[in-house]
């Protein structure tokens, strides 16, 4: 019964906090701690139960993690390794498309390391500086754990056929065209117009890019084109040309759609489905309550994403993360010191 009404309690908070604002990591946090909570209450009443089948689903999870635990770890490597081939080979040779690479190498080391244990070369005194060094890599899984999570939610965002604004976030030019990866997220934001425009009035697109220093017109012209050759009305259509990052889209973007509508209008914003959950932080910054819809992106191109999507995350808040990090270190460094001088 006990075990019951903490998961109930977990879900309830949980859901709370994701009906109310998608865009935090702790979203994933309460998650996750209502996932664990299931799973003992779920293995506690199968392993209660006299039916068979209850036991070995309730057995299930725990071989899989075993498995992992086991093999993950190699396999997660080799897989990384792989990507990062495929990755260069498509891409080309540049240090953002080797992130998976040098993912995959501090994995092979952390392992070599944990083999090799060279604090048993050491003097005991340098135990609390291993016991840091070895929280600060516990945090930050935790925390990664967290952000995966919270990612993986956001992407089942659906936001209503009722905006009047949808938000094209720029993402840079080739040769002054739209290439690929940036059509994708104008054709997401044709898609929806055209979805809503059956149902209710049609939203305004908003396209929303500067000027690059190699580029010969502004990135939102070429989308706006792009967008006008695909068949959306021109006066349908918006250009944002002053922003050079993603926290500008949005606040430029809101400067324009505030001077239309004041403070009463419902938008969305379009962008890749691995740049989404970091660009709603974004909206959020600027406040906005826009929520946003992803477009595909090709397989091999999200573990190399992902890890850029993570290390900017970090970058967001590393006022806190230093905090804490700072925090573990001066304690195991005071410890150390307190130790030499016992």
């Amino acid at each position: 019964m006990f075990l019951g009404i903490v998961t109930l309690i977990l879900l309830i908070t949980f859901l709370g906090f994701y009906l109310t604002d998608p865009r935090r990591i702790i979203n994933g946090f309460l998650f996750n701690m209502f996932f664990c909570s299931f799973l003992i209450f779920f293995c506690y009443l199968a392993f209660s139960s006299d039916i068979a089948i209850f036991r070995l689903i309730a057995i299930a999870p725990f071989f899989i993690f075993l498995f992992i635990s086991t093999f993950g770890l190699f396999a997660l490597i080799i897989g990384l390794f792989l990507n990062a081939k495929i990755l260069i080979k498509k891409e080309g040779r540049r240090f953002s498309n080797c992130l998976t690479f040098i993912l995959g190498t501090c994995l092979l080391l952390l392992i070599l390391f944990l083999i090799i244990d060279p604090a048993r070369f050491l003097s005991p005194n340098f135990k609390y500086m291993f016991s840091g060094a070895s929280l600060i890599v516990v945090y930050f899984f935790f925390h990664l754990t967290n952000f995966l999570t919270a990612y993986f939610l956001y992407q089942f965002n659906r936001p209503k056929n009722n905006q009047d604004f949808i938000i094209v976030l720029g993402s840079g030019l080739i040769n002054d065209k739209v290439p690929p990866l940036l059509a994708s997220r104008i054709n997401k934001a044709i898609d929806f117009y055209r979805k809503q425009a059956t149902v209710a009035s049609p939203p305004t697109i908003i396209f929303s890019g500067g000027q690059g220093p190699n580029e010969n017109l502004p990135e939102a012209q070429a989308m706006q084109i792009y967008a006008i050759e695909k068949g959306i009305p021109p006066e349908h259509t918006l250009k944002e040309d002053r922003s050079v990052n993603t926290y500008q889209n949005m606040l430029f973007s809101k400067q324009i759609m505030d001077s239309l509508k004041g403070s009463e209008y419902n938008s969305i914003f379009t962008t890749n489905n691995f740049h989404l959950f970091r660009a709603s932080l974004y909206a959020k910054q600027a406040g906005l309550s826009s929520q946003g819809i992803g477009s595909k992106t090709a397989f091999y191109y999200w573990p190399n994403a992902m890890i850029r999507e993570y290390i900017a995350i970090i970058v967001m808040n590393r006022k806190r993360h230093s905090i804490v990090v700072g925090t573990i270190l001066g304690f195991s460094i005071l410890l150390t010191t307190i130790n030499f001088f016992v």
